[in-house]
């Protein structure tokens, strides 16, 4: 799920409404081995956003492999941005997560500026890079090379092509597998669950409140299932579906995409005095077709051929936020031939930085669970959807297809269990396609003191705290008292709210004087 890349409920019996954490009772899973890892050390943050904040970073040191905690040890960067409220208000500690996987957390406390009402005060934000990710030490990268330009076509029209992607995926894996060493093992979600309770242990904290993103859901729903007398609150936006736990998972999105592309052709249609590409959804996607085949044999600029022209508009399917920009470039190199829009959307790519959210991607994706090992099945899946919802299957299908032969043995997905959980608020666009409602509505029913906020209609992936004030007042009062919307009987979100909404290209842009803004968090997003 590229990133793959959020949760709500009346207060469960004995979560304190305010003050801080209560006490932990029974360790319900210790995955730990005994390890016990010393209290932080903080310094000084890199990122000029978390030092305009006053935020404070540090290394938590944890097993390589926790059922030999004695043995070789790797580094978890974390980053705290403190309350500042009164003690009196003071509520814990918050860890972040940004999806993925492979998402690098650190600068995410800065969610707190965008919690209405100054809630956000009341809890020390933390931060952190998983294991293998960003400024952890060590982090994966495989080949810096791999997202180059003008790749060969996605979708296997012959023979060649379809070798052709098999041998490049294959020699993926092969560069993790001599990349990784002994970490390629050790990159299941499991393994974040147990960093995230050596984070917890090494803040001195009894217990964790939680935001996830995308991903970050899931690694909530199994911190959640294997630790409930840790959980506080935990607020989950864009909820991963624990029974498509990962082949399915992707199945389920190519569809989406598709179907959220040719909502955004439609939009597209609506401003044609904008960007005139056409009055209708199907004289616009016909443009994207006709346009993608001639980038196969004249790239745009000699660099933006089929491929990156479907991961340019790919971004339109997640969220509303890069629609005006991903209309701008397609308008002006249809219209106009001038490039450099394209080029902006797809930057010269290479850099440990972004492969390594790629193979961490893969890294615990390929292991947390077997994928079909037998190509033909991978193929029959991949046709069969195209040929109905073509937009995204093939680029997605070799996005994951490295799992086939990835080096490091896979494990059996965690069974979700949400009995035990407190209060947890649930977030999810109708039609976001990262992870489908269908999957949110399954976390509803497995954490039965949760509560489903949905964006109606909308098609933007887990966009939280982005200024819809029905779902940011609902976190804000959960967050602040634990109070959540009433839980209904029915297999139904248990309230609707307006979705993101679409932007407006006619509209004269505002202007804004904060040094942290609304547009940091959308980047964030939106990466």
């Amino acid at each position: 799920m590229r990133r793959i890349l959020a949760a709500v409920v009346t207060m469960a019996a004995g979560l304190l409404l305010g003050g801080a954490a209560m006490p932990l009772t029974a360790q319900a899973h210790d995955d730990q081995g005994g390890f016990d890892p010393p209290s932080l050390a903080w310094g000084t943050c890199d990122d000029p956003r978390l030092q305009q904040l006053g935020a404070e970073c540090g290394f938590v040191p944890v097993p390589l492999d926790y059922v030999r905690p004695g043995g070789a040890k790797i580094e978890i960067a974390v980053s705290r941005i403190k309350h500042t409220s009164p003690e009196k208000d003071y509520q814990g500690v918050m860890l972040t997560n940004p999806g993925g996987p492979g998402g690098s957390g650190l600068v995410y406390p800065l969610l707190s500026q965008f919690v209405p009402d100054g809630v956000g005060a009341d809890y020390d934000w933390i931060g952190f890079d998983p294991r293998g990710v960003g400024s952890s030490k060590p982090a994966l990268s495989c080949d810096v090379n791999y997202a180059g330009y003008n790749r060969p076509y996605y979708v296997p029209e012959t023979p060649t092509l379809e070798k052709t992607w098999l041998d490049r995926t294959k020699a993926y894996a092969r560069d993790c597998d001599r990349a990784g060493g002994a970490l390629l093992d050790h990159l299941k979600t499991t393994d974040n669950v147990a960093d995230m309770e050596s984070i917890r242990r090494a803040l001195g904290a009894k217990q964790i409140n939680f935001y996830g993103f995308s991903y970050g859901t899931y690694l909530a729903q199994v911190y959640a299932t294997q630790h409930p007398d840790r959980v506080r609150r935990m607020v989950l936006d864009g909820n991963v579906d624990p029974r498509r736990v990962w082949y399915g998972a992707n199945l389920d999105q190519e569809a989406a995409f598709d179907q959220n592309i040719n909502t955004y052709f439609g939009w597209l249609a609506q401003h044609d005095a904008t960007y005139h590409l056409g009055k209708t959804a199907n004289v616009v996607r016909a443009k994207y077709y006709t346009t993608q085949q001639k980038l196969r044999t004249a790239p745009a600029a000699g660099k933006i051929g089929p491929d990156e022209w479907t991961d340019i508009f790919t971004s339109a399917g997640y969220y509303v936020f890069g629609w005006a920009d991903v209309a701008t470039a397609f308008s002006t190199w249809v219209n106009s031939g001038d490039a450099s829009g394209l080029l902006g959307l797809y930057a010269a790519p290479g850099g440990a930085s972004a492969d390594n959210s790629y193979a961490i991607y893969l890294a615990t994706s390929c292991t947390d669970t077997q994928w079909p090992q037998n190509w033909s099945t991978w193929k029959r899946d991949a046709w069969s959807i195209h040929a109905k919802h073509p937009f995204g299957a093939w680029s997605n299908t070799w996005f994951n297809a490295p799992c086939r032969n990835w080096a490091a043995e896979p494990g059996t997905a965690v069974r979700v269990d949400g009995a035990k959980t407190p209060s947890v608020l649930l977030i999810n666009e109708t039609n976001d396609a990262a992870t489908p409602y269908a999957g949110a509505l399954e976390v509803r029913k497995r954490f039965p003191r949760s509560v489903l906020v949905e964006g109606v209609g909308g098609t933007t992936h887990a966009g939280s705290l982005n200024g819809v004030a029905c779902v940011d007042n609902t976190i804000a009062s959960y967050l602040h008292d634990g109070t959540l919307p009433a839980r209904g009987k029915a297999d139904h979100s248990d309230k609707q709210c307006d979705p993101v909404p679409v932007p407006d290209p006619t509209a004269a842009k505002a202007k804004t004087a904060a040094s942290i803004t609304r547009a940091d968090l959308q980047h964030l997003i939106g990466r």
